[in-house]
């Protein structure tokens, strides 16, 4: 397989990314057959995947408006991915040339693109770092200098959680985060559900499945699960509910039109 000028060297190109994954469900192009294969594999079972991924990226847009509006002006994205049209970069900075973004990731595909995306961008970084292990994000020289921490930070964790398994604590790490933020701060999650999946559990745990396959456990937890992540925030009206539910554009917005948009939970927490 023949390694394009994107992709940096190190990595194993033959084996499935979830970044890349997500960028391919989105329209994106740096992606791999692989991942490609892997993607098909899961809409087999789920075949909105596309839908919701979509539904997750407009709830994302909405939830940088709002805390654009409540004066919050810097974002920390945890499990950033692959940058796409309309990242958080482009939503904040089209309405506050003067906002901040650092973005994290672990995946070295992800950070590898977002610093071509990004340069140039005094305004926004990358920095490679794992959600698990929150204190070396904050402690990233590049994420440190970029992000005022005396000041409140909208957090977005969207489509990450349900990548990392109880048994790595996720919850703690949240918190450890929660409490270096000041208050005022932000907490935004939209993370994967049964709950809302127009399917029955077992056919959407096939796609579950192709994700253990690939070393990648896909996570669904219940809504009580999802909101002990807002633990040391105040949920923001209208609460934990549908990605599409919350605070859309319009009753008509085309996320409101396909069930498969409804398959995932959303939320933004204030920390007091």
């Amino acid at each position: 397989m023949e390694r394009p000028a994107w992709a940096p060297q190190g990595i194993d190109i033959s084996v499935p990314s979830v970044s890349r994954m997500y960028d391919f469900y989105l329209g994106g192009s740096h992606n791999f057959e692989v991942d490609r294969e892997a993607a098909r594999k899961a809409m087999e079972f789920m075949p909105g995947l596309p839908k919701a991924m979509q539904a997750n990226r407009a709830f994302m847009r909405r939830a940088v408006r709002y805390a654009l509006g409540e004066g919050i002006n810097q974002f920390l994205d945890i499990g950033s991915g692959i940058p796409t049209f309309g990242n958080v970069h482009e939503v904040a900075q089209g309405i506050d040339p003067d906002a901040k973004v650092a973005y994290v990731d672990h995946d070295p595909v992800a950070v590898a693109h977002s610093q071509a995306v990004l340069e140039g961008n005094e305004g926004a970084v990358i920095a490679a770092a794992d959600l698990r292990r929150p204190a070396e994000i904050l402690e990233n020289a590049e994420v440190a200098e970029l992000l005022d921490l005396d000041r409140p930070v909208a957090l977005l964790l969207v489509a990450v959680l349900h990548f990392i398994e109880d048994s790595d604590d996720p919850r703690s790490a949240v918190a450890a985060l929660r409490d270096m933020l000041a208050p005022g701060s932000l907490l935004v999650v939209t993370h994967a559900a049964y709950e809302g999946i127009p399917l029955t559990r077992e056919e959407a745990g096939g796609t579950v499945g192709v994700y253990q396959n690939i070393r990648n456990p896909l996570v669904m937890r219940t809504r009580e699960e999802i909101s002990s992540f807002f633990d040391g925030y105040e949920l923001v009206e209208p609460g934990l509910v549908a990605m599409p539910q919350w605070r859309p554009d319009s009753p008509t917005a085309p996320e409101n039109e396909d069930p498969y948009a409804f398959s995932g939970i959303a939320g933004v927490g204030r920390k007091a």
